[in-house]
């Protein structure tokens, strides 16, 4: 169980980061620096504002410890081999990453990490051209379950994917990134609203949520401005610089270095342009948007590159060590490229079917996908929400997840988690083992409980699962 070891061990570096408050009462002047692990998360999270930009982040990451990649469309027979590395991505928001063991033979298990790349965010509209009051505005979406009173008077920019048309008439996928503020979605004034202190902030998603890009007065080129089709109208033949201000336009196309009309469509999150930070007195505090579930994206490859740091290590492992990334896993995950699609069975599957090292006698029969399934253990890796001091009574008495008392096991009894009894007792051991604290939390039975990607795993593959949360 490296894997699992990897990632526990990868969880006490953070832990550690929250660990020197504990004298706070005994007056404690002594303040550390923060681990170069949370600066190294910190230079991941503040690269990736997009699932498109998380995925990246990984790849370059393991391109860096020698992983290979290599793509679904083609044969990996005679391309795999026992000690590889190697990764793939779909949609590009999503990677798998495995390293096989050298004494790996088809049939055997998998020991797998999953987390996934997306967060709650706002995305430009289709047709994001709006205008009011003398300010341009851009149409935005909600994205998942987000606290969006929290997006008001942020200092607001876009990163995403643009698909353009290159010299040769081809079309490419690129990240764009506008690295400064562009949008804003502000508060009313409260000599406008007295009721905000008296009955708490209200607003209308649609109306209200709408971030300004900019001043008609500074959008004026001279030129009468293309009014915006009625709804009646729209359709695939408007080109997008009519869909779209062409001042968004013009960044993107400053971005990315290509003329506004090769720029074919795009898919662009809102992100807020304050760096994640070290925070705290005693810098014990990581304090960032996106952690959920950008932390567990980070631990999960970072566990697998250091769980090969050894040769030895991945050597005398009979089983494939994989870590899984999927995109999507706050709308529910049902997409080409999210946890309840193909993505990880098809992979299971053409593991222990693949030949390795050119021998074909290596490959075992057809039942080696089944044979494997019940010998692999997955932890399915996502956050957990350590007690409020201002709202304690939010949780369960006897399951209060708490700061410096460690790892957290998730269990529901209508299986909103995948964890068992056997499964928690094998993360039990492994922790032990490695001195890292386990705490277990269960949702109060008077309020609605959360999941994530473990359920719809472990019931798609018939795998032992554990949900195991930071």
């Amino acid at each position: 169980m490296v894997m699992v070891s990897r990632i526990l061990a990868t969880r006490v570096i953070f832990r550690r980061t929250l660990s020197t408050s504990r004298s706070l009462c005994s007056c404690n002047t002594e303040i550390h620096p923060a681990p170069v692990e949370a600066k190294d998360f910190l230079d991941f999270v503040n690269q990736a504002q997009s699932p498109f930009h998380a995925t990246e982040q990984a790849v370059i990451r393991l391109r860096k410890a020698g992983f290979q990649e290599i793509k679904e469309k083609d044969n990996w027979n005679n391309v795999l081999k026992r000690n590889g590395k190697y990764f793939f991505t779909r949609n590009k928001s999503a990677v798998i990453a495995f390293a096989v063991g050298g004494k790996y033979k088809p049939g055997n298990g998998f020991s797998a990490v999953g987390a996934h790349t997306d967060s709650p965010c706002l995305k430009v509209k289709p047709v994001s051209k709006k205008e009011r009051s003398g300010y341009l505005q851009v149409g935005v979406q909600l994205y998942g379950g987000g606290l969006w009173h929290t997006w008001f008077d942020r200092d607001l920019s876009v990163a995403g994917r643009v698909v353009v048309e290159t010299e040769d008439g081809k079309l490419e996928s690129r990240l764009a990134r506008i690295d400064r503020p562009i949008l804003r979605i502000p508060t009313l004034a409260i000599h406008l609203d007295r009721s905000t202190s008296a009955d708490g902030f209200k607003f209308n998603n649609e109306t209200h949520l709408t971030p300004m890009i900019s001043t008609v007065t500074k959008s004026l080129t001279g030129e009468p401005a293309k009014p915006l089709k009625t709804d009646t109208e729209i359709n695939g033949d408007i080109p997008l610089a009519e869909k779209h201000h062409p001042i968004l336009m013009h960044l993107l196309s400053k971005e990315l270095n290509v003329p506004v009309d090769k720029i074919m469509d795009f898919e662009l999150c809102l992100y807020d342009t304050q760096p994640s930070a070290i925070g705290g007195a005693y810098n014990e505090f990581i304090f960032s948007g996106r952690l959920d579930n950008l932390m567990m994206s980070y631990c999960s490859i970072e566990a697998l590159i250091r769980s090969l740091k050894n040769s030895d290590s991945l050597a005398n492992d009979p089983n494939i060590r994989l870590v899984s990334l999927f995109d999507n896993e706050e709308v529910g995950s049902n997409t080409a490229h999210g946890a309840d699609s193909n993505l990880l069975p098809s992979t299971f599957e053409r593991l222990s079917l693949a030949t390795y090292d050119g021998d074909s006698a290596s490959s075992n029969t057809a039942t080696a996908y089944l044979e494997a399934l019940p010998k692999s253990y997955l932890i399915s890796a996502d956050m957990a929400h350590a007690v409020h001091p201002n709202y304690s009574e939010k949780h369960d008495d006897g399951h209060r997840p708490r700061m410096h008392k460690g790892v957290v096991v998730k269990i529901n009894a209508n299986q909103r988690y995948a964890t068992t009894a056997p499964t928690t007792v094998v993360l039990r051991e492994v922790a032990k083992k490695y001195s890292v604290p386990l705490q277990e939390f269960v949702v109060r039975n008077d309020s609605p409980c959360g999941s994530t990607i473990g359920p719809m795993l472990s019931a798609k593959l018939g795998l032992r699962t554990v949900g195991m949360f930071f």
